[in-house]
């Protein structure tokens, strides 16, 4: 994921920019899964922060707190794993969403076909897009990226077998568009404030 240190400069700072701007009907971009992720995010509206170790992560994650001034707010989480692996980083966990505006979860995949975030039970229980909170931070890994929706739910069928998860759907609009309402796979969604931490693990 060589393509992340060059662009990103190993993650040290919030990205906002958009890498591009391409029409809906334009050909498919010609380009690693890794590179096209990151141009159909950025272009979605979502911050992205590469992480070549856990250490980065920690720090991405103390930069978001602290340029959202959420130092003393409690965040949302429906997977205990998440929470033991943030365990050091002193968070204050709750699974009440009436508690909480920010929501922090992992995901399945990231898309690169649309710069999507692929998410399932697994992460959301039985919850719309729209029942989660505005803001979200996304913890991932670059062995989740994959280059199409068709791809992932391939990988998802073939990893849980028999006990498949349900409530399949993606994290897309992280800015009002008119194609929300379109994307069957976004039904129940609302625009996000999404941050993804993304960590390098190959």
């Amino acid at each position: 994921m060589g393509v992340f240190k060059k662009l990103f400069g190993g993650g040290k700072k919030v990205s906002k920019e958009t890498a591009e701007t391409r029409g809906d009907h334009m050909p498919d971009l010609k380009i690693p899964v890794d590179e096209k992720f990151t141009i159909y995010f950025k272009k979605n509206g979502g911050k992205f922060i590469y992480c070549e170790d856990f250490a980065e992560v920690s720090e991405a994650l103390k930069n978001i707190i602290s340029e959202n001034d959420w130092q003393n707010q409690l965040f949302y989480s429906l997977d205990p794993r998440l929470e033991t692996k943030f365990a050091s980083e002193k968070l204050q966990f709750t699974d009440n969403r009436k508690e909480s505006n920010i929501f922090f979860t992992t995901c399945e995949h990231l898309v690169a076909h649309n710069g999507s975030i692929l998410v399932c039970s697994n992460q959301i229980k039985e919850k719309k897009l729209d029942e989660l909170p505005s803001n979200l931070v996304v913890f991932a890994t670059t062995s989740q990226l994959v280059d199409s929706i068709s791809e992932a739910l391939k990988i998802i069928k073939e990893r849980y077998q028999k006990n498949i998860p349900n409530n399949i759907t993606t994290l897309k609009h992280f800015q009002p568009t008119a194609e929300n309402k379109d994307d069957f796979l976004s039904y129940g969604s609302a625009s996000k404030n999404v941050y993804l931490l993304l960590l390098e693990d190959f």
